[in-house]
């Protein structure tokens, strides 16, 4: 599945800190740091004459009940033709630095939720990226037990609402093997490095159609 971007669609990024990277403290920078200004870049390059709209409405720190209270506001409102989501990662987090639990099944159905309010009444495009982790520490292994059940989620929404999936978790912690080394890709095992923000560019421009460079992955 791909992205069909006509030339004045509106493009919405969603999700956590991963998806926000600075754009709400660093008030020249209303795309972040990150992937999405890298995807705008891209877009922007190859095609300048169009009137595409790239807008950031990620928040550092969201759960997906928190992008569920927003959701209207910040993507529903917002009329976009393209809605990018990744969230998740922080429903897993939590559990094991704060002991709050966010089963799979109530992740599934907060997520289902939000995608059909998009649906309705529009054909709104969507990507769903898988949420992440780039084990850096050995305890880290262990909320694979909670993250790889979420995974799966998004997997089965990409599939039940026809959406394009970017299999984030299994392309990152590939490019960790080739770099030499988790921290090359993210820090503390969540938070993509700027190689790491650049691989998940190149794989959503992919979605797009857009040619992107080949990155060298491996540490400098």
């Amino acid at each position: 599945m791909t992205v069909s971007l006509h030339p004045s669609a509106t493009v919405l990024f969603q999700g956590d800190s991963i998806t926000d990277v600075g754009r709400l403290v660093e008030h020249d920078c209303p795309l972040g740091r990150g992937y999405v200004r890298m995807v705008a870049d891209l877009l922007h390059s190859q095609r300048p004459d169009s009137g595409i709209t790239i807008i950031n409405r990620g928040i550092g720190g969201d759960g997906i009940s928190d992008l569920r209270a927003r959701w209207r506001r910040d993507a529903v409102d917002l009329a976009p033709d393209v809605v990018s989501v990744l969230v998740g990662i922080n429903d897993t987090w939590r559990r094991y630095d704060s002991g709050v639990v966010t089963p799979a099944d109530v992740y599934e159905k907060e997520y289902r939720a939000l995608l059909a309010q998009l649906r309705e009444g529009r054909d709104t495009q969507l990507v769903l990226v898988e949420p992440f982790l780039v084990p850096v520490r050995a305890e880290q292994w262990a909320w694979r037990e909670d993250l790889d059940p979420r995974i799966h989620v998004v997997r089965r929404l990409a599939e039940e609402f026809g959406a394009a999936l970017l299999a984030a978790d299994g392309l990152l912690n590939q490019a960790a093997r080739e770099a030499g080394g988790a921290e090359f890709i993210a820090g503390d095992g969540v938070h993509p490095t700027p190689l790491g923000h650049t691989i998940l560019a190149e794989a959503w421009a992919g979605l797009a159609g857009l040619r992107s460079p080949e990155v060298r992955r491996t540490a400098s």
